[in-house]
């Protein structure tokens, strides 16, 4: 209920299903269920049922925020490591696995935090002449979210873009570059805050 508040979802009915289950009923508008249904399949535990069909027109309910995370970005060009990754895992949650091709700009995760974070997925562990056999085959990397064509166009902000190949679907900031990307941040809050 709580998500679908977020959503600007109206509640119209709610009744019992028999047993344990619940039966609600909702107007909400068609652009909010991007990237929804995985969401309730995983608050449901799988076992919740969703069906929608349209309804009408209705007025413009407002902005719909539904990403409050900022995103893990590939700092260089290379091929992503498993030391690399496992560094950038401590700051959130990955889209790609090892050995996936990347380069600058490239939307690699989601931040747990609020802001963006550039990280280094392509560094590789320094070498020693002391080290134990098989320690690196012990690292284990959680499951990467891998998102679908529908989960990408919910994750995207303003700035990102979503890259569609015969073989990827890839996330990326709309300016490659650093510094572009700062500039054109800094012109972005300049603008929100000379039109307040």
């Amino acid at each position: 209920m709580e998500n679908l508040g977020e959503r600007k979802a109206t509640l119209v009915r709610m009744e019992s299903a028999g047993g344990e289950d619940i039966r609600m009923d909702y107007h909400i508008p068609s652009r909010s269920l991007g990237g929804f249904r995985s969401q309730f399949l995983t608050q449901t535990h799988g076992e919740g049922v969703m069906n929608y069909s349209f309804y009408g027109y209705e007025p413009y309910r407002g902005e719909i925020q539904t990403r409050t995370r900022g995103s893990l970005i590939a700092w260089e060009k290379g091929v992503a490591t498993k030391y690399g990754l496992l560094q950038a895992e401590e700051r959130g949650t990955l889209f790609i696995t090892p050995g996936t091709r990347v380069y600058g700009g490239m939307i690699i995760g989601a931040n747990s935090r609020d802001t963006d974070l550039e990280v280094n997925v392509c560094k590789r562990k320094q070498l020693t002449n002391f080290r134990a056999a098989g320690s690196d085959d012990t690292v284990r990397l959680k499951e990467p979210k891998i998102l679908t064509l529908e989960e990408a166009i919910q994750y995207i902000g303003d700035d990102e873009l979503v890259e569609i190949t015969p073989k990827n679907i890839r996330l990326r900031k709309k300016y490659l570059d650093k510094n572009k990307r700062d500039k054109a941040r800094k012109k972005a809050q300049n603008q929100s805050d000379s039109d307040v």
